[in-house]
């Protein structure tokens, strides 16, 4: 049997070439924002938050506490900052809570 020439890349690169040519990029940073969300909140906030959602550079979070919203509040810009930094772009530029 002949041997099989290595002339491929790396899967993690064909994986990113797969994204960008099929126009999958917004559809995974929604998905990437809300494990951001969940992983930087903690359980606290988690059980209290009800959706997470990202439209266009706007993160929409729905809360069911009121207390937690107005707390969470003061902290917005600290909040976005640490999202954009845990997904490692600039994904997050104002946040709304409801």
């Amino acid at each position: 049997m002949a041997k099989r020439k290595s002339t491929g890349i790396p899967l993690g690169d064909a994986l990113q070439e797969f994204i960008k040519v099929n126009k999958l990029e917004k559809g995974i940073d929604k998905v990437n924002v809300r494990d951001a969300w969940a992983n930087l909140m903690g359980n606290g906030v988690n059980n209290y938050t009800t959706t997470v959602e990202l439209r266009g550079e706007t993160l929409f979070v729905s809360l069911s506490s009121s207390v937690l919203r107005e707390e969470l509040s003061h902290g917005k810009t600290k909040i976005i900052n640490m999202l954009n930094e845990e997904l490692g772009k600039e994904l997050v530029k104002k946040l709304v809570l409801r």
